[in-house]
Parts: C-alpha cells; structure tokens; sequence
C-alpha cells in the first residue's frame, strides 16, 4: 500500500475514534443542558461529527464522510457504544457522513472559506444525526422538534468554527507529510 493512502487511512480511523471517545467525555455536561431543556439531545452529537469534518476538510476526496460514518458506526457495534438507537445506530452515523460529503460536493469553490464549509457541514450533518435519531427512537413533533433540531445546528455550527481552527493548526502539519511522502515516493522510483 503506498505511504500517502495509509497515511490518509490513518487520518481517518483517527478521526473516527477521537470522535467516539470525545462523545463520551462531553455527553455529562451536554445531559445537563438537554435535560434543563427537556429535550433528548442534539449537542455533544455535533462535537462527535467534527472529527469527520476535520477529516474531510484535511482530506478532501469523494465520499470520505460516508466511509468515516460507515466506520465510526460499526465501530460504536463492536464497542457497545449503540445508545438508544441500537442495532440501527450505523444509520445514526452514516446519515451525518452523507451530509459531510454533499456540504465538500457542493462547496468546493474558493470563493468559500474553510470556515464556512466546516460551519456549514458540521451543522448539516448535526441536523442529519438529529433528524434521524428522531425517526429511529424519538419520535418528537411540533416545537419540541424544532428546538432539538434549532439545538443541532447551533451546536454543530459552534463545533465547526472549532474544528475550523483545529483544522488549520492541523493542515500545516499534514502538508508538510504529504510533501515528504511525495518526495520519498519521486526518489524511490
């Protein structure tokens, strides 16, 4: 396997766990905002899906969401980590991965700013998580439905401006490895 393709797998499954792992640190002090508002969740969602979209914004290849939601979904089975989703939590993740990866499809002007494409996809793909734990467990109607998916997108657009200045504290260092690797790869050959 070449050095740049294991290189970008390892970015990924990376992502992949810090945003399993990270979920579980921040969900206590999520719960205690979800339950002050009655409302079954939605903010430490959006802190989970950053790590995708920091993947996909370092990364930059089709369908890079969609794999890393695959992932972190099967990974969630594996791990016992299904909440009340169950054996369906898979979709729970995938959903977000396909939110991720239409935002990079349809923002690849330059004219758009990291920022804004990592506001833009964290929350979407915030919303896509909300919307289909509704559908799967929830079940909520009316204004209680908006507020949880108003919660979503604020939180996950709040998790993208993060993951913006993650990213570009980040891409520097992953430049300067693609570059080495390409010149290993040139003398090699």
């Amino acid at each position: 396997m070449k050095r740049k393709r294991l290189f970008t797998l390892n970015v990924m499954a990376l992502c992949c766990l810090m945003g399993l792992l990270t979920k579980k640190l921040i969900n206590p002090l999520a719960n205690v905002i979800t339950e002050a508002l009655h409302i079954p969740g939605g903010i430490s969602t959006g802190f989970s899906i950053m790590f995708l979209v920091i993947a996909a914004e370092l990364i930059q290849t089709p369908r890079c969401g969609v794999m890393m939601g695959t992932v972190q979904g099967l990974l969630a089975l594996i791990l016992g980590r299904v909440g009340s989703m169950g054996l369906f939590s898979p979709i729970g993740y995938i959903m977000p991965g396909l939110a991720i990866d239409l935002v990079y499809c349809l923002c690849r002007s330059p004219l758009i700013s990291r920022t804004d494409r990592m506001v833009l996809a964290n929350g979407l793909a915030a919303v896509a998580a909300s919307v289909t734990a509704n559908l799967i467990v929830f079940h909520l109607q009316g204004p209680v439905l908006w507020l949880y998916l108003c919660i979503s997108a604020t939180s996950g657009s709040l998790y993208g401006i993060l993951g913006a200045a993650i990213a570009a504290r980040i891409g520097t260092v992953y430049g300067q490895y693609q570059n080495n690797v390409r010149s290993l790869t040139c003398e090699n050959a």
